[in-house]
């Protein structure tokens, strides 16, 4: 089951949106693609699987993240050379914009949670023009 509503229709009685709930185990995913369980102007919710030796490269995003392990083992170590490893039950947090990388020690299955959503800088909180503006800069750091 993906999803269970309380109501019908979008809205409950009380006219807001209506709890919505997930089996994370149970989820159908594809290897490395993540999926969206929920998202609005506040956060965003994602599920994404790793098989055993399979990470995320060193990345950062514009979100502060909660990595919560739901199945398997992962180790995330951050630039500052911070690390965190451990299975099901295991909460990582991470700062906006810290460079991090996670790596899964067995088949893994992790829940993140991203707030705000969309972060400051993140592309989809940008306008046309920041967004081209930050094209311009990043093709001239290539150079």
């Amino acid at each position: 089951m993906r999803r269970a509503n309380s109501s019908v229709g979008g809205e409950s009685a009380t006219g807001r949106e209506p709890m919505k709930s997930w089996h994370g185990l149970e989820l159908d995913l594809k290897p490395r693609l993540p999926e969206i369980l929920s998202s609005n102007e506040d956060s965003r919710a994602v599920v994404l699987d790793l098989a055993e030796g399979e990470g995320l490269q060193e990345h950062e995003i514009h979100e502060r993240a909660w990595l919560i392990v739901l199945a398997g083992e992962i180790e995330v170590s951050t630039a500052a050379g911070e690390r965190a490893a451990g299975g099901v039950g295991l909460v990582v947090e991470l700062s906006p914009r810290e460079r991090h990388e996670v790596l899964a020690g067995a088949n893994a299955r992790l829940l993140m949670l991203l707030t705000p959503w969309p972060g400051r800088g993140h592309p989809g909180a940008m306008t046309i023009t920041q967004k081209l503006y930050a094209r311009r800069h990043a093709a001239k750091q290539r150079k």
